[in-house]
């Protein structure tokens, strides 16, 4: 066999190789648009915030109709209808290794049924917001989207390869990640088809020669493996399947471009509003240091909104369709928030407020906690009222996302039990609000996670532990969220 290769004839199909994928992804873009050509796609954001909840202020006592909200989201009461209340869920992973901080955070959006710190590295299954990304990811210019407060201890996000998704929480930079080098434009949904024939049609015609070489190029490369040894051969592989993945992505984020120029010139009828401190020059350190957050509840509120309205600038430019905000931080003070007793201290409070029988918690600390947590509320209702009001051709935004009010914790002496979980949002039809439904103590919060992602596309019949925990039902589902 003869194993002499020229540069020169490598080089011919490695520089050939390289407009390979671009009708491939310029497809996708078509196969979405002709799905979705005049309706907006579906998002899903996860707002979590720190120390758990007052359980008897969150929920009802009973299922039913949401009549009266609880006082901790009484500020959610403009949209009660677009509210789905859900009690008894549960995470109960086995955690090792693990402080109580770190047992609630690993497994609070992995619902991993083991979790555990190894060589100090962070150890759990892949998190739904991740499991979403990959599977919706590919449609946008970002797979997904996570920022916020996060530490070392409060890691929420893991991948499928096990590693950690990084929070960035400078929102200044969440921007210049998001409209470095592109004008944030609002798609019009009902013309999208249109655009999309306009820009495939457009891009067959400048690229003719480059498909036309497509062939050639495989020919290439499948008479060059056999001249290869096995171990070269797979190097060749993995080589043209790493060019062909980075093309791919490059060809896709350039077909947006385009697909955004189009859609500017006609726009969507929501517009867009981007906070001066985003833009502002003499804003661009401003958040560097957080220090500050921490011990003003009135810069820590700000900082809040600005992240929650990155997260409506995202969705409302379909830059991502996945968002996670670390909201908050066991750490922070809240004079002027809280207004019983002498203590401030966030995570002094959540231990003094809870305990394993609500009559032995401190009842002031307590209500110091009902306060903080109501204020958290206050903040995200914002953000709902900005999303409802924010029309996408006939529906909101809010009607199209899929939005999850949640903790890292249960509460805040770090149970993770009667996790706290609201959803907000009409999730494109897919959930009936203006209700609170009970399930079965110690469903797995896992059943939550698993209908959220076939809602997003993702087929899968279990996720993390949501057959193998104590206290599995329901056969990994929660029936019910999406009829009366």
């Amino acid at each position: 066999m003869n194993t002499n290769l020229s540069r020169r004839h490598f080089l011919r199909g490695a520089g050939a190789l390289l407009t390979l994928p671009f009708m491939e992804s310029l497809g996708r873009l078509s196969a979405f648009g002709s799905s979705a050509a005049t309706r907006p796609p579906l998002r899903m954001g996860i707002f979590s915030t720190t120390g758990g909840t007052v359980l008897e202020s969150w929920k009802m006592p009973s299922g039913g109709a949401l009549t009266k909200l609880p006082s901790i989201l009484r500020s959610l009461d403009f949209c009660k209808d677009d509210l789905l209340l859900l009690t008894g869920l549960a995470n109960n992973g086995k955690c090792e290794n693990l402080n109580g901080h770190e047992s609630c955070a690993f497994t609070h959006l992995t619902a991993a049924q083991n979790a555990s710190r190894i060589g100090g590295r962070p150890i759990a299954s892949i998190s739904v917001d991740q499991a979403v990304a990959d599977a919706v990811g590919k449609e946008t210019m970002f797979p997904s989207l996570e920022f916020g407060l996060s530490n070392n201890e409060t890691v929420y996000s893991f991948r499928k390869d096990g590693t950690t998704a990084p929070y960035e929480n400078d929102p200044r930079l969440v921007f210049e990640r998001m409209f470095r080098g592109r004008k944030p434009v609002v798609p019009n949904w009902s013309r999208r088809a249109a655009n999309l024939a306009e820009l495939t049609q457009g891009s067959a015609n400048r690229d003719s020669y480059e498909r036309s070489v497509i062939d050639l190029v495989l020919d290439d490369a499948k008479s060059l493996q056999r001249r290869l040894g096995r171990a070269d051969q797979q190097r060749l592989d993995e080589y043209l399947a790493s060019v062909r993945s980075v093309e791919e992505r490059i060809d896709f984020i350039e077909s947006r471009q385009r697909l955004d120029v189009l859609d500017s010139q006609n726009p969507g009828p929501s517009r867009i509003h981007v906070p001066d401190a985003l833009t502002a020059e003499s804003a661009r350190y401003i958040w560097k240091n957080t220090n500050r957050i921490h011990q003003d509840p009135e810069r820590h509120g700000e900082y809040i909104s600005l992240m929650a309205d990155l997260m409506i600038l995202a969705f409302q430019t379909d830059s991502t369709r996945v968002c996670t905000f670390a909201c908050g931080s066991d750490e922070a003070m809240f004079p002027g928030v809280v207004t019983v007793g002498y203590e401030r201290h966030c995570h002094t409070l959540e231990h003094q407020g809870n305990a394993s029988f609500v009559p032995d918690a401190d009842p002031i600390s307590r209500e110091a906690c009902r306060q903080i947590h109501a204020w958290y509320t206050s903040l995200f209702a914002e953000m709902v009222r900005k999303m409802k009001a924010l029309d996408e051709g006939g529906s909101s935004l809010l009607d199209n996302t899929m939005l999850l009010y949640t903790s890292y914790m249960a509460d805040g002496g770090h149970g993770r039990e009667e996790c706290p979980a609201l959803l907000v949002g009409g999730a494109g039809g897919t959930l009936k609000g203006g209700r609170q439904i009970d399930f079965q103590k110690k469903t797995p919060v896992a059943n939550l996670y698993l209908e959220m992602m076939n809602r997003m596309g993702v087929q899968a019949d279990r996720f993390g532990n949501s057959h193998g925990a104590d206290g599995a039902v329901y056969d990994g589902k929660l029936p019910g969220l999406s009829q009366a």
